[in-house]
């Protein structure tokens, strides 16, 4: 089965003050195992991090320009 990439910028909702969280918790939502979800944010979104590990994901971080970060993270096999 071939895995799923879902990506999502949120740069645009954080300069409009929209808070993305639940958002990115509907982003996340039913991944599976080797899925992958690439989120694009403003800032290194540091808080994040430990949310989606307790929920399987490993993430690995990149800032591509001053404003723009970029991070992808991976479902771990056999976690809910």
């Amino acid at each position: 089965m071939e895995k799923r990439v879902v990506e999502l910028d949120v740069r645009e909702d954080l300069k409009n003050k929209i808070e993305p969280f639940q958002k990115i918790m509907v982003a996340v939502k039913g991944l599976e195992s080797g899925d992958v979800f690439i989120l694009h944010a403003p800032f290194k979104p540091t808080p994040l991090f430990a949310v989606l590990k307790a929920k399987g994901f490993v993430h690995q971080a990149e800032q591509l320009e001053k404003k723009h970060w970029k991070v992808t993270f991976t479902k771990k096999g056999e976690s809910k």
